[in-house]
């Protein structure tokens, strides 16, 4: 392959809701550019970008895959993003390093709710975009009306620069608005074009589509606008730098006309991407921060300028681990040694690479602005920036959302509890929005993760890649206990067996402290009724017996113990007969002080159209939710409430249902509150049948 220079490199996001086509219309771009042999296809398993065996098996993709198409002396990167609502996190990590958002759209569905999440992801990284309506050879395409939803949904300037020739089944070309020409395709998934005169039924449409796009093109340049208003028109040479300008500036989103299944419109959608949208040297600055000199910072995207790179994904299996970096400035060879700045550590690169789905090609170099693999780094992982020491730049690492559901992972057998930390380190390595974590208060191992259909295709791919066999549960609330009123207590312990015996007593007054007041321990003795080196035993004893609780086996918090008195033997007393008269006391404080049940409440943001926010305050209400207030984000509605975790396990299939799944939330811990007595009852309940209550002092 050779080296391409800057300007001659295109890197595209392509994004928007799952089903919408975006694999099968990379599919057809690389079997036109001749990147691969054949046409592949998502319900066979052979579409070059769908590489993981969890996708072929669901056909459907669940990770960013990068390809590349060789076009004109172009070369366009192309990262394939997922569109299921529970991936569409990895478009965020993908867009990072893109100069162009390339936005597929059902013809017949329209826009989902996984398009509106990456155009505001596009908006985060203020990128150009452009946008392809799809599937238009299927039954009920329209592609008029789905241009007016996007323009209803976004607000945008989305202006067609290609116009379909037919539809459904008759669809069988576009009109290039620009050249005034019509490509008619072979429909037999050749890709094969023929270049002519633009039907006559459609000449009128045509003429009128050009005047709107040259209109919309002026309007935004002074220059351009005063030749309109003279000419009542656009000189042919002001187009199309009219358009890039346009469309780099944001002020028109360019449309296209495409069937992926049978590779119609993908010859002119390329031509389209190396004539219009932006190389990387268009690259808007000020993403950087130079973190050695604590102050923002930019660079030229330059191959004249220091090296400089950005990890964005990192690719680990059982074969070991892949680093996909974008090149921002300089260039960078085969074998270097580069610095990473984010580890302060020096890495040496060995072969570097091109990535086509699940192949992968070594180049000896690459300049500014194009995207690279390389293997078996030792430190560098995702978000980490390969920098040039005596000139150094921090590139701000991809923002993840926070895990919106967890599940309980246990493993289903030794072998496969042997192995899972390895397989989950390595997984959470490549999937950023993961999280693996022990809830401290249950002792249960939790899988978070965006949505219920990302923990179990993580689960998924545990099984087919690393062989580790688990199963999920609905993981534990880690419910608290504690005391409500003050007490003054006995723990008294007194064995005989014969010989030496066992003796050990205590007076202690336990009093609640203030939620988050924890635990305080105070001795009051005065004189030695109990001798100074037994004391701390009978703290310990204490803590001990609230570790477990009384109630339902959870732990005791938030209350205060005063040693006040006791006795002891001078031949029968030692540290276990205080540590077990402790133990006693608390139990018997616990019998009179009125122990309850305390439950995490959080505080949750929802965020969803506004025509939904009735039904989910109304649902939030019925589990016991408090609403805290209601704020306007855009065309969205953010709803604030604070929530008892409990009635959250449950919560994200309710939120799809209702809003069709066009929402979204997120949860963090506010603070404990009593639990209601006849749900505290049944909790109880379910310990004591559970048998999680210790009932024997002794144990």
């Amino acid at each position: 392959m050779k080296v391409y220079a800057t300007q001659e490199i295109r890197n595209i996001g392509v994004v928007g809701h799952g089903q919408a086509g975006k694999t099968s219309l990379i599919a057809a771009m690389l079997f036109t550019s001749g990147a691969v042999n054949r046409l592949g296809r998502v319900a066979d398993g052979t579409a070059p970008t769908d590489i993981d065996e969890v996708e072929i098996a669901r056909k459907m993709s669940i990770q960013t895959t990068p390809a590349y198409a060789e076009w004109k002396g172009h070369k366009i990167n192309i990262l394939d993003t997922p569109g299921a609502s529970a991936f569409v996190h990895e478009a965020r990590g993908a867009l990072r390093v893109c100069d162009a958002a390339l936005f597929v759209v059902d013809a017949v569905g329209g826009i989902g709710v996984s398009t509106e999440k990456a155009w505001s992801y596009a908006d985060e990284f203020n990128l150009p975009r452009a946008i392809v309506i799809n599937k238009m050879e299927y039954e009920r395409a329209d592609f008029k009306n789905t241009l007016a939803g996007i323009n209803e949904v976004f607000g945008r300037s989305a202006v067609p620069v290609h116009l379909p020739i037919g539809s459904e089944k008759t669809f069988r070309g576009v009109v290039d608005l620009v050249k005034m020409k019509a490509y008619i395709f072979q429909t037999d998934g050749s890709g094969k074009v023929t270049e002519g005169d633009i039907p006559a039924e459609l000449k009128d449409a045509a003429a009128s589509a050009r005047e709107a796009l040259i209109e919309i093109i002026a309007e935004g340049n002074d220059a351009l606008l005063e030749k309109f208003f003279d000419l009542g028109t656009l000189p042919e040479e002001d187009i199309l730098p009219g358009i890039k300008s346009a469309i780099l500036e944001r002020r028109v989103v360019p449309v296209f006309a495409t069937s992926a299944l049978i590779n119609v419109g993908s010859q002119s959608l390329m031509d389209a991407i190396v004539s219009y949208l932006p190389s990387p040297l268009s690259e808007v600055s000020g993403r950087v921060s130079n973190e050695a000199e604590a102050e923002e910072t930019t660079r030229k995207v330059s191959s004249s300028e220091p090296y400089s790179a950005f990890v964005f994904r990192t690719v680990a299996d059982q074969f070991g681990r892949i680093t996909l970096c974008k090149i921002y400035s300089g260039s960078i060879k085969a074998d270097a040694t580069v610095f990473n700045l984010t580890k302060n550590a020096p890495e040496r690169l060995g072969p570097i690479h091109v990535i086509q789905g699940n192949k992968m090609e070594k180049i000896t170099e690459a300049n500014a602005g194009d995207i690279i693999a390389v293997t078996k780094l030792k430190d560098t992982t995702t978000g980490d920036t390969f920098a040039d020491k005596a000139t150094p730049i921090v590139y701000a690492p991809v923002r993840f959302p926070e895990p919106a559901i967890n599940f309980a992972i246990v493993p289903k057998s030794r072998q496969d509890e042997d192995k899972l930390s390895s397989a989950l380190s390595k997984m959470l390595e490549e999937d950023q929005a993961l999280r693996y974590t022990r809830e401290a208060q249950t002792k249960e191992f939790l899988l978070s993760g965006s949505g219920q259909l990302h923990v179990e295709a993580a689960v998924e791919k545990l099984r087919r890649r690393y062989g580790v066999e688990v199963e999920l549960h609905t993981p534990k609330v880690p419910y608290k206990e504690t005391i409500k009123t003050r007490v003054e207590v006995q723990g008294r312990h007194k064995k005989q067996s014969g010989g030496r015996g066992q003796f050990g007593d205590c007076k202690c007054v336990f009093e609640p402290l203030p939620r988050g007041g924890g635990f305080e321990f105070v001795d009051k003795i005065f004189g030695g009724s109990v001798p100074a080196n037994f004391r701390p035993a009978i703290e310990k004893g204490i803590l001990e017996a609230a570790a477990v609780g009384t109630l339902a086996g959870y732990n005791v918090i938030d209350f205060k113990v005063e040693l006040v008195d006791g006795s002891y033997h001078p031949v029968d007393s030692d540290e276990l007969s205080f540590k077990i008269a402790g133990r006693k006391a608390f139990r018997n404080a616990m019998e009179k002080a009125k122990p309850i049940l305390l439950e995490p409440v959080m505080n949750v943001e929802i965020v969803a159209p506004q025509e939904f926010s009735g039904d989910l305050m109304g649902d939030i209400n019925t589990r016991r939710g408090r609403i805290q207030g209601m704020d306007a984000r855009g065309n969205q509605q953010v709803i604030k409430a604070q929530v008892p975790l409990s009635e959250m396990l449950n919560y994200p299939p309710t939120l799809n249902s209702i809003t069709a799944a066009r929402g979204s939330y997120s949860m963090e811990f506010s603070h404990l509150d009593e639990v209601p007595a006849l749900i505290s009852q049944k909790i109880i309940a379910e310990a004591q049948a559970e048998g999680r209550v210790r009932v024997s002092e002794e144990d």
